[in-house]
């Protein structure tokens, strides 16, 4: 029987960006947290927007997928993506 892979996936709003929290967040149920200057995600990560960083189990990251140019309504991004996310898994 097949192991579900343990994937976590949540939301990270860049620094500066804090005026439309509750627009991201209404109607979601995916955890979105706030970058601060003191708790900084997007240089580090080298996140451009709408990126999907998918990061080992150090938070390390090891690879990215941008959302607007691999639109997930696309079957073929949508099965990369999701090869992504289950490869980094194991």
């Amino acid at each position: 029987m097949p192991v579900d892979p343990d994937i976590h996936i949540l939301g990270i709003n860049q620094v500066g960006q804090e005026r439309d929290n509750d627009l991201n967040c209404e109607g979601r149920d995916i955890p979105w947290l706030q970058e601060t200057t003191t708790a900084l995600a997007w240089v580090p990560w080298d996140v451009n927007y709408r990126d999907v960083i998918i990061l080992d189990e150090a938070n390390r990251r090891i690879a990215a997928f941008n959302l607007t140019s691999n639109n997930l309504a696309t079957d073929a991004n949508y099965q990369a993506l999701k090869t992504l996310l289950l490869e980094a898994a194991e």
